[in-house]
């Protein structure tokens, strides 16, 4: 049984799920791969993989867990500066460790993920998530409008224009915020 995520934003997609394993809480800096929660690294690895649906596929263990950390301080530079060339490499340098493969299914053509070391799978596929984001909607990564907090996510919204990872928590600090000052005014 794996523990309980304790994360305040999940659900996105892999890539920037994989950068929000790291967050800002009352202060502090926390890091699901880390020992946030109480848990350690190997057990942070396994309840993302869970959280991901990738856990029926790949193994939590120490080698998966430095090549997602690997892929995880790429995907931050290049997420951060999508100009920076040396984040481009390292990305690139993750997506060397896997490949799609063009298959025929009982349902017509398909595609499967391979790789030479399953335990490069997890960073892989992030790396290639992010891949997918850059191609349907770069414009919609964003991250949290909160000064204090740390959390990327993927804009779904129809016009674009969320600005919180979370409505019900960073949302909700700001307008609680603007209405506090609103009131001191006068």
């Amino acid at each position: 049984m794996t523990a309980l995520d304790p994360r305040p934003l999940t659900g996105e997609p892999v890539a920037l799920d994989l950068l929000n394993t790291r967050w800002v809480a009352d202060g502090e800096p926390l890091d699901l791969f880390a020992g946030a929660a109480g848990l350690t690294r190997v057990q942070g690895l396994a309840v993302w993989l869970e959280s991901t649906g990738l856990a029926d596929r790949f193994r939590a263990d120490a080698s998966t867990l430095v090549h997602l950390l690997t892929a995880r301080e790429a995907l931050s530079r290049a997420v951060a500066d999508p100009a920076d060339e040396s984040a481009r490499t390292l990305v690139d340098a993750v997506l060397e460790h896997g490949r799609i493969r063009a298959t025929l299914t009982a349902e017509g053509p398909g595609e499967r993920a391979e790789f030479a070391d399953p335990a490069w799978g997890p960073a892989w596929t992030a790396a290639r998530d992010y891949l997918d984001l850059l191609g349907s909607a770069p414009e919609r990564i964003r991250t949290c409008a909160s000064e204090s907090c740390v959390l990327r996510f993927f804009d779904v919204s129809r016009n674009g224009t969320r600005r919180w990872c979370s409505m019900a928590a960073c949302g909700n600090r700001a307008k609680a915020s603007r209405h506090y000052a609103r009131t001191r005014e006068r």
